[in-house]
């Protein structure tokens, strides 16, 4: 559970986020109620670790918690919201970057760890991007990029402009492996023997003479 603060939460924030972030009030006497939003969360994230996001429902989370689908509503506040927390629970908390290395080594290092943990758990791949990060995981991933720009020139608009431009990068070619991946594994093969063939399959198709570059790409050894 994040740090709590003085500052009052926004209007807007979800009961859910509210609790991820230790915001939210509760009850000063009696027992600690049954339901959580973190047994929401870990049951929706069995859900769709086991069968893919599809798969997750406010009927089959309800389930899987022994609790009614209007008691979850009073833990968070849409299937978005706990989409929202599903995806910071998969992707839990940043890992230490060489900060003391400069920036282009602690941003690769940020970057190759964001890959890692979007192809570990490719179907936080399929939760749209709604807004900027607002729960606890996402906004400390958040720190650590602008923490690898803090010794840059770049003003603090600039190094988050350059974090989404990064970040966005990693996103869509881990989406890109995740489906070929897939598409391979559906096939009975493997993405290394799916590339293999498309090469052998576009060596025979294309004139060296009109697409030179892709030659040479064929061709090449590495």
């Amino acid at each position: 559970m994040a740090e709590t603060s003085a500052t009052p939460p926004g209007p807007g924030l979800g009961s859910g986020v509210l609790s991820a972030w230790g915001r939210r009030d509760r009850p000063a006497k009696g027992p600690r109620p049954e339901l959580s939003v973190e047994r929401i969360v870990d049951a929706a994230v069995a859900a769709a670790e086991a069968d893919g996001l599809g798969a997750v429902s406010m009927s089959r989370v309800a389930t899987e918690v022994g609790a009614s689908t209007m008691a979850l509503y009073r833990h968070v506040a849409s299937k978005e919201e706990l989409l929202q927390l599903m995806v910071d629970a998969a992707h839990g908390p940043p890992p230490p970057v060489p900060l003391d290395e400069g920036w282009r080594p602690a941003l690769e290092a940020w970057a190759r760890h964001m890959r890692a943990v979007l192809l570990r758990r490719p179907w936080t791949l399929r939760v749209p991007l709604t807004g900027p990060p607002i729960t606890p995981h996402s906004v400390a991933w958040m720190e650590q990029g602008l923490a690898c720009l803090a010794g840059t020139p770049l003003a603090p608009w600039d190094r988050a402009t350059a974090i989404l431009a990064v970040s966005g990068y990693v996103r869509s070619d881990a989406t890109l492996r995740a489906d070929v991946g897939a598409a391979a594994r559906d096939a009975g093969t493997s993405p290394e023997a799916t590339f293999e063939r498309w090469a052998g399959d576009l060596a025979t198709l294309i004139d060296p003479d009109r697409f030179p570059h892709l030659v040479a790409l064929l061709q090449a050894e590495d």
